[in-house]
């Protein structure tokens, strides 16, 4: 017996069709009544009177010619979902729905050059989705928003060359995607960043010459990560760490052949 799909999970049942404001769904009562007939909704499946989001989105994947019509609808989740089905034509007022969902969905797929208002949204969900979307001058500017998941996205997207202007942005989660995408030799203007985390990162990807500084940080894991890289004939000085496991590494790597050497002269 064939493994139910995600489309039609066994759980779902006529029975337990609703709408969004509790009462049973009738299919007499409604308008798409005769869509049963060609399959293009079902109660308990396929219906955008019920409140089930899944049950919504398959009434519009088969009938997206009619996501026009609920763009006004009172629960928000229709809305929502319409929003992604809809006439590109019908999305610009979509940006003043009171629901954010619904704003979403319009940024998702309006023109860059219509959403750059939203940048002043007051839900985090639309600035992020904004922040997937922009490019160039008008995503930088979103390093400035006050919600560090929003500027996380920017980071994660940003040309790397561009990304010095976030090294020092208040968010420890902010820098580490920094430190993960910055240019290798601009790396050198984090080695001091306050998070043990962030210097981490720093370590495994910054230019060799500045290992020893990282050699000798507060943090094991960072001293770790340095020596590492260090080139062999480098680590010996290392030996009397405080710590056991970088010790063990100072050995391991001093017993080392020389062959296994990176062509850059850092460690395996």
């Amino acid at each position: 017996m064939n493994a139910p799909s995600m489309d039609e999970p066994f759980t779902e049942s006529a029975a337990e069709a609703v709408d969004w404001q509790g009462q049973p769904v009738r299919c007499r009562d409604c308008r798409h009544e005769p869509m049963i007939r060609d399959g293009r909704c079902r109660r308990g499946r396929s219906c955008v009177r019920d409140r089930r989001a899944r049950r919504v989105d398959r009434f519009f994947r088969h009938n997206p010619g009619m996501a026009d019509d609920y763009l006004d609808h009172p629960y928000d989740e229709v809305r929502a979902i319409a929003a992604r089905y809809c006439s590109l034509f019908r999305l610009t007022p979509l940006l003043d729905d009171p629901e954010p969902e619904v704003r979403v969905g319009a940024v998702l797929r309006l023109p860059q050059s219509r959403i750059g208002r939203m940048a002043d949204d007051p839900d985090r969900r639309v600035r992020v989705a904004l922040a997937s979307r922009l490019e160039g001058r008008a995503l930088m500017a979103l390093l400035a928003d006050a919600d560090a998941f929003v500027r996380v996205m920017v980071v994660r997207r940003l040309a790397p060359d561009a990304l010095v202007l976030a090294v020092d942005d208040d968010d420890a989660d902010v820098r580490r995607w920094v430190a993960r995408r910055l240019p290798s030799e601009r790396l050198s203007l984090m080695l001091d960043d306050p998070e043990a985390t962030v210097r981490q990162i720093v370590a495994g990807r910054v230019d060799v010459r500045h290992l020893p500084i990282l050699a000798l940080d507060d943090d094991v894991r960072v001293r770790f990560t340095a020596i590492e890289r260090l080139p062999r004939d480098a680590v010996a000085q290392y030996g009397d760490d405080p710590e056991a496991p970088v010790r063990e590494l100072v050995l391991h790597r001093l017993a080392e052949d020389s062959g296994k050497e990176h062509p850059d002269g850092t460690g395996t």
